[in-house]
């Protein structure tokens, strides 16, 4: 017998609670969009440096002609490298600005940095290295050594030109091959190009008046400075006892930074403008014996049942049973409730869905008032939006920490801070002076590809990647753009969108490892997709899905390009409308046929 569909009673009327958050949005949309950020800049207060890396660093210039350009040593990079050494191609080599691999975490080591995935899906290649993460949510340095561990097991540190920036790319159709210049003064010459930049990789700044006039102490979270603060990744920030701390945003990062700041910090202002969803982390030690009880495969099979669940997909088990899979749990509950859920439409399911989503929004928002004592403090840290508006937190510290004397919520009712002096921060009118601000305002992920990039790409006859995408971008299966042959993009735009990033760059992998290995047997030097593949993808991505409908109407953010989403050209430039489980199924069919349908080897 079916259970009992769920009594709705106990909710809000859901035309005032999407009122509501349209109120909330409006209040936040601003008309630059994504151009309200701007990059860290080279010179000044917030030298975009590396603080992790040896400053006088030095090498000669190499002057090689690889088979494979790598461009990146996140874990894109380094699974492109791994499947491509699986693959039989060792001729590559790998070019990365910081001075180890790592990417993301090799950036990211604020105080109380951690995944936010459940680290035995998250963590890739953890049955080839024969490795079990200490935690179902891994800490930031045991994720950045499990990259070195990579590293090291597959030999990517004897491919890899660290602390270098690629500068730019340049088609030579005559040798066809890629000329590549760098900060080093290399001379690259390589027959293909995997573009694992990654979409968190360029730190931005708020584009707030007198954002370089502070002349305290400052710097961005993906660049902690530790000489100024004391202590480590895992708090113990000792030297800001006197301080007055800053800490304009309240995303991922800032949820997991401020705990630490209002333990150690003399006084913390959390400037606001939306508040993030902030559910219970829960995390827990890696079970005694918990490696023993697994099967070869299980990490595969454990990352296909999370992205299947998160996609919509039914499976008779969630193996990570965490708070991602909650809500769509939640939506096969009440469907499974109901006595024919085949003749449900697509408008009813989709109502059944938002009304599963205000349930968990309700929850979040009930967490608030538990946790929070002051009243006026827990109002403002409600999040009133779709659950999926904005990157989903979990954390059990965040909240209870504005219930210390020294930590005070300000809250800029959706406004934004008002400007930035050399003494401290305005925001509503008052001035809040401080000794260190702390730009917890992520990274650029919304602006044109070869901004982010920090180089041009220029193909076939001189046409520049920049002036092409200028419109939209165009790609077929996300990886080829016609007119730039041999160059493969990795992660992101016209693909398919899971909260699993590292599942998606292996899936890529292995694809574009195909692909190279396919054009190397055929004894093809160029691949390049046709014009009319390319148009039919994009044909396709515009059909849209209901993520980026629902992103329509939603408070801004990131994710929908600071409310512009469909109008800019950022990483958010659609997704394959069928969901990323199915745009995986894709990739398998379409390397199964061996047809290469939509791309020419020549």
């Amino acid at each position: 017998m079916k259970p009992d569909a769920p009594d709705w009673n106990d909710l809000p009327d859901l035309e005032a609670i999407r009122e509501k958050y349209r109120e909330e949005r409006d209040k936040r949309l601003r008309e630059e969009g994504s151009s309200q950020f701007e990059e860290l800049i080279s010179e000044g207060a917030h030298n975009d440096v590396d603080p992790f890396a040896d400053p006088g660093f030095t090498r000669e210039p190499v002057d090689e002609a690889p088979t494979v350009l790598i461009i990146g040593g996140g874990f894109g990079g380094m699974l492109m490298s791994v499947r491509l050494r699986e693959a039989g191609i060792h001729d590559f080599r790998i070019i990365e600005a910081a001075a180890d691999f790592g990417g993301t975490w090799y950036w990211n080591r604020y105080p109380g940095v951690q995944c936010d995935v459940e680290s035995y899906v998250y963590m890739p290649l953890l049955e080839e290295i024969g490795t079990i993460p200490t935690e179902k949510y891994a800490h930031g340095p045991e994720i950045f050594a499990h990259a070195q561990a990579i590293g090291r097991h597959f030999d990517l540190y004897d491919h890899a030109l660290f602390q270098t920036q690629v500068s730019g790319l340049e088609w030579d159709d005559e040798a066809e091959r890629w000329n590549v210049s760098t900060s080093r003064n290399d001379r690259i010459r390589a027959r293909f190009v995997c573009m694992a930049n990654g979409p968190y990789s360029k730190p931005k700044l708020p584009g707030i008046p007198g954002v370089h006039d502070f002349e305290g102490h400052t710097f961005h979270t993906s660049r902690w400075d530790y000489d100024y603060t004391g202590g480590d990744t895992h708090g113990g920030l000792t030297k800001l006892a006197d301080k007055r701390v800053g800490v304009i945003g309240t995303g991922a990062t800032a949820i997991q930074a401020v705990p630490h700041l209002g333990r150690d910090a003399g006084e913390v202002y959390v400037f606001q403008r939306t508040p993030s969803t902030v559910d219970v982390r829960d995390n827990a030690p890696t079970e005694p014996g918990f490696a023993e009880t697994l099967e070869p495969g299980w990490q595969r099979k454990r990352m296909d049942n999370f992205h299947i669940l998160m996609d919509g997909g039914a499976q008779e088990e969630d193996l990570v049973g965490d708070r991602w899979t909650e809500l769509t749990n939640g939506l096969y509950e009440i469907l499974g409730a109901h006595p024919d859920p085949e003749s449900l439409s697509p408008e009813e399911i989709a109502l059944i869905a938002e009304r599963v989503d205000l349930r968990k929004m309700e929850r979040i928002r009930g967490r608030v008032d538990e946790i929070i004592e002051d009243p006026e403090t827990a109002a403002a840290l409600k999040p009133w939006y779709r659950y999926l508006c904005k990157r989903p937190c979990f954390h059990d510290d965040y909240l209870p920490t504005f219930n210390r004397p020294n930590v005070h919520l300000v809250d800029t009712k959706g406004r934004g801070v008002d400007r930035i002096t050399p003494r401290g921060v305005v925001a509503n009118g008052k001035e809040y002076p401080l000794d260190c601000l702390i730009f917890a305002t992520g990274f650029d992920v919304s602006q044109n590809y070869t901004r982010r990039a920090g180089y041009e790409v220029v193909g076939r006859g001189g046409e520049k990647l920049s002036e092409k995408w200028a419109k939209r971008t165009s790609t077929y299966q996300s990886f080829f753009t016609h007119g730039f042959p041999n160059c493969f993009f990795m992660m992101g735009f016209q693909s398919g969108l899971t909260p699993n990033i590292p599942h998606t760059l292996e899936e890529q992998a292995q694809h574009l490892a195909y692909v190279i290995r396919e054009a190397l047997d055929r004894g093809a030097t160029t691949v390049e997709t046709t014009q009319e593949a390319e148009d039919a993808w994009c044909a396709e991505i515009d059909k849209g899905n209901d993520f980026l409908s629902m992103q329509a109407s939603c408070t801004p953010g990131y994710f929908n390009d600071e409310g512009k989403v469909g109008e800019t050209e950022g990483w958010l430039a659609g997704f394959y409308p069928e969901g990323f489980e199915a745009f995986f199924v894709l990739l398998r069919a379409w390397r199964a046929s061996g047809e290469l349908e939509g791309i020419e080897v020549a």
